[in-house]
């Protein structure tokens, strides 16, 4: 049987807000059974929390953010994917400011910090979302959408008119090991014309060639250039798995992603949720054999 995890000892990231350019820190602390994942801000009177789920998504553009009556976080899903790849169910994330550690832009620094935190088994079961229907959501020529799988796979295309970009596509059956080699490292990225906009109305002052990939009409502007050939596709891959956190169960299922920022992404979580007859909670060690063997067809290629 597959048990909750939460870390064995706590975790700090350090670094700058993307948005203030502020020193800020995060601290992953560990938390009890069923708890799930909250962000605590340790600076504010009576240390409020918000829980991470798709009821508290506030904004989808460019990045993901959560409210509640107290306090929003935004820019959450470089962190939460590493929850969401290394299988971590109950955290705390304390947070003494508004924001959340940049670091280079992707999920390296958090993923490290919770492996040489180390992760343990707690003494509750695991609940799956397990897919057990297609979902399927649609807009214009974006789409998003879910199969059933026995584990967690991402199929994710992106199709930038830009040089640098294009078309890009990736598959991957997400684990612990493929996502700290594959996915981690990946960095966001934007254009500079957006980056200027952005800082003319008093955002991304925190914003660089050090915790960003940036173009411009023509080039990457980075001189180390890329960490992969295709690092643009696997950083969307990586909001995704962020994004996916706010299901508040692990997913067992394959995500198809054409074109799909995270305001797609979100409305999908959301449209599982809603779709309780196209999956089931299931923990493992039950025998799913004949459901793997009756919807593994549907498995894109």
């Amino acid at each position: 049987m597959f048990l909750q995890k939460t870390i064995k000892k706590k975790a700090i990231v350090k670094g700058i807000g993307i948005h203030s350019g502020d020193p800020c820190t995060l601290t992953f602390k560990p938390a009890p059974t069923n708890t799930g994942v909250h962000f605590v801000r340790a600076d504010l009177p009576n240390m409020p929390f918000l829980k991470v789920k798709s009821e508290n998504v506030q904004a989808t553009a460019y990045q993901t953010s959560i409210g509640g009556p107290y306090f929003s976080v935004a820019t959450i899903e470089h962190c939460l994917a590493a929850l969401s790849a290394l299988r971590i169910d109950n955290l705390i994330i304390e947070l003494d400011g508004p924001e959340i550690p940049i670091c280079d832009g992707s999920a390296k620094f958090f993923c490290e910090a919770i492996q040489v935190a180390g992760v343990i088994e707690q003494d509750q079961p695991r609940q799956y979302c397990y897919i057990t229907e297609p979902i399927y959501l649609t807009e214009g020529d974006k789409q998003a959408y879910v199969l059933p799988y026995h584990g967690l796979r991402l199929t994710v295309t992106i199709d930038f008119p830009h040089p640098q970009i294009g078309k890009q596509k990736i598959d991957i059956d997400v684990n612990e090991s493929s996502f700290a080699r594959e996915i981690a490292p990946a960095r966001t990225f934007g254009f500079l014309k957006d980056v200027e906009a952005l800082k003319a109305r008093g955002l991304a002052k925190g914003g660089s060639l050090e915790n960003a990939i940036v173009l411009d009409e023509q080039k990457i502007l980075n001189q180390e250039g890329l960490r992969y050939p295709d690092e643009f596709v696997r950083h969307k891959c990586l909001d995704a798995l962020g994004d996916l956190v706010n299901l508040e169960m692990p997913l067992m299922g394959h995500v198809v992603l054409y074109k799909a920022g995270h305001d797609l992404m979100n409305k999908l979580v959301q449209l599982i949720k809603d779709s309780n007859t196209k999956y089931k909670h299931v923990e493992l060690g039950v025998d799913l054999s004949e459901e793997i063997k009756k919807f593994s067809s549907w498995a894109l290629q």
